[in-house]
């Protein structure tokens, strides 16, 4: 059991119900959907998602990244249960129930604002051989409100009692006074907010909310293609991985007794680390490319490996080995599954 308090680490993001099923190339062509994609649910693929659930079988698993990354958190730390607590919006409705037992059954703490105006948010998972397709439809996780939820007083205790934060960028288009008001509570009391640029639309379209969070966050985590459209926004003027974990190290931060610390994964090759005042590489695991079923879930895989060391106080080295072991597991599964123990030391 390790020596880390229940509800020390903290996420906020959209909650989905991820819905997968193993279908055939008529629905993928009925709905016009590419193989393997990742796409927001437009007013035709409404219509998918009850399809999925009567005419093939399927599997539910509680989804959403920020929700991902806790839970892998989770499950790398084993014991005590409910280490990681979760904020986000769902609906009063069937796969709400659903997302509830989910969360419950990875051990996590979610504290849903539970709203009836918008369905619970899903994510369709469409299997074809090797690909899937993915259909986000977010409803209710867009409905998030700060004053119906985070400022009550029983919901602000549990953020009070964490010392680790950790937020998608995908919250962004959703409740960026939520995440300021967490992110100024982290910095106010030297505790660690952790970000994840999380797309490259975040680094562009949502780039004002972005830039008025980055000054408190002390994590920052992004892959190659967010951080290269990261630096063209901020005009770096530089498309090495190093460099640009350098500058984004660099910007204003308001806390000064902590370094930010900036993580950039790059797939198969070495993640990179802007550490004080020096970079740092890291080779990933090595693995077989028949062995890789699906590697959707490695962003937020790594980072809940990440997290499952930074809320134990281990040294950054040690986060990161934990991160590659986590992606490495997930990518064998199909979706953000994983075995029942970890085998990580």
């Amino acid at each position: 059991m390790s020596a880390v308090s229940p509800n020390s680490l903290f996420g906020m993001g959209n909650p989905l119900l991820d819905i997968c099923a193993t279908v055939d190339k008529d629905l993928l062509d009925k709905y016009a959907l590419k193989p393997n994609d990742q796409i927001l649910a437009e007013d035709k693929h409404k219509a998918l998602f009850e399809e999925l659930v009567k005419k093939f079988k399927v599997e539910y698993h509680a989804g959403g990244a920020t929700q991902n990354s806790i839970k892998i958190a989770q499950w790398m730390i084993q014991e005590p249960h409910k280490v990681g607590t979760y904020f986000g919006c769902i609906g009063k409705d069937k796969f709400g129930e659903i997302l509830k037992k989910k969360a419950e059954e990875a051990h996590i703490d979610a504290h849903y604002y539970e709203q009836d105006e918008e369905p619970t948010g899903t994510c369709a998972a469409c299997i074809t051989g090797d690909n899937r397709s993915l259909v986000a439809n977010l409803a209710a996780a867009n409905c998030y409100k700060k004053d119906k939820h985070l400022d009550l007083e029983e919901n602000w205790k549990w953020v009070e009692k964490a010392n680790v934060y950790y937020i998608a960028g995908f919250f962004l288009t959703v409740s960026l006074e939520s995440i300021l008001k967490v992110a100024k509570h982290a910095s106010d009391n030297n505790k660690l907010f952790c970000l994840n640029l999380s797309a490259a639309f975040i680094c562009q379209v949502f780039k004002d909310n972005l830039m008025q969070v980055l000054p408190y966050v002390d994590v920052l985590f992004g892959n190659e293609t967010e951080a290269a459209a990261f630096a063209k926004e901020q005009d770096f003027e530089t498309k090495d991985l190093k460099e640009i974990a350098k500058k984004a190290q660099s910007l204003p931060k308001v806390n000064k007794k902590r370094k930010r610390i900036v993580v950039l994964t790059q797939g198969k090759e070495e993640t990179v680390m802007a550490l004080s005042d020096k970079i740092e590489t890291f080779p990933v695991l090595p693995i077989d490319p028949k062995d890789i079923v699906d590697t959707n879930g490695a962003g937020d895989a790594f980072v809940g490996g990440f997290l499952s060391q930074l809320v134990q106080e281990k040294p950054p080295n040690q986060c990161v080995k934990a991160a590659h072991y986590a992606a490495n597991v997930i990518i064998r599964q199909s979706g953000c599954t994983f075995p029942e123990n970890p085998d990580f030391n």
